[in-house]
């Protein structure tokens, strides 16, 4: 038995590039199921995306999933991208499965935790709005060091720099008085130690970027500005709070899993050769 892609409608394109296009798995021409892939438009035209892939209750364990994702892979090639990703719920275990044993490697994972009450900080720390004055030289250093953490990745510098300032300027295009945005700078006993910044995606309150200064590590201030961004977004009606972390940042996944912060997604990625 053949297992073929069967486009389902037209490709689209964009004008920057960006390229999508849905397909039916098929068996023998009999439809088993559903693919769907696309250009990333937060990286590029070289960068593509497997968006959704469903097979059938009754025709799964039979390496459908396995042909239908290779098959996309090579669509993905003739488009000329040089790399995949995929982002997988982590309910999602056999799909997770599948995704390792095709090669592809974690990039990052979302957490989330549902928030009660709001934790009390500790004795001596003091949070404060960012200032203006503040936020450009805190947005380089931010900007500079998502980038970086994306070309730890697999994505170029280049593409890794534009993306970080083109989420900049689209979160916060006006500066610390953005809309939505919560800038904060927590300072204990009078001396500035770490800044958060909180913002909304898919409606809920999630955290962009924490981050304590390098001289002031390893003293618990990385679990007070979580704690403080629990405060913010339990003032601000939220019943959950959610945030993504780079694979191989052991000790923040320890930080947040004591916490009580479980994954929801993970999300993968492949170099196309």
């Amino acid at each position: 038995m053949t297992t073929t892609l069967r486009p389902t409608a037209p490709e689209q394109r964009t004008d920057d590039g960006s390229r999508s296009r849905p397909y039916e798995v098929c068996v023998n021409s009999r439809r088993v199921g559903t693919i769907d892939i696309s250009t990333d438009p937060r990286l590029g035209p070289a960068f593509g995306r497997i968006t959704h892939l469903a097979i059938n209750e009754r025709d799964r364990h039979r390496g459908r999933a396995t042909v239908a994702a290779l098959a996309a892979e090579e669509v993905l090639r003739g488009w000329g991208c040089r790399q995949v990703a995929v982002s997988v719920p982590a309910s999602a275990g056999t799909a997770l499965g599948l995704a390792g044993a095709l090669g592809y490697t974690e990039r990052s994972r979302t957490l989330s935790k549902p928030l009660d009450r709001a934790p009390a900080l500790p004795d001596g720390s003091v949070p404060r709005p960012m200032g203006e004055a503040e936020f450009g030289p805190w947005s380089a250093h931010s900007r500079e060091r998502n980038a970086g953490e994306w070309a730890d990745r697999g994505v170029p510098r280049p593409q890794a720099q534009a993306k970080a300032e083109r989420d900049h300027a689209d979160l916060l295009p006006r500066g610390a008085a953005s809309p939505g945005a919560v800038l904060r700078v927590l300072a204990h006993h009078g001396e500035d130690v770490g800044t958060l910044w909180l913002g909304r995606r898919d409606g809920a309150p999630y955290v962009y970027d924490v981050e304590v200064a390098g001289a002031h590590r390893g003293r618990g201030h990385g679990r007070t500005l979580m704690l403080l961004a629990e405060r913010e977004a339990l003032a601000a009606g939220a019943a959950t709070l959610g945030l993504n972390v780079f694979a191989g940042n052991t000790a923040a996944l320890r930080l947040y899993a004591s916490l009580g912060y479980r994954p929801t997604a993970f999300h993968l990625y492949k170099t196309l050769l």
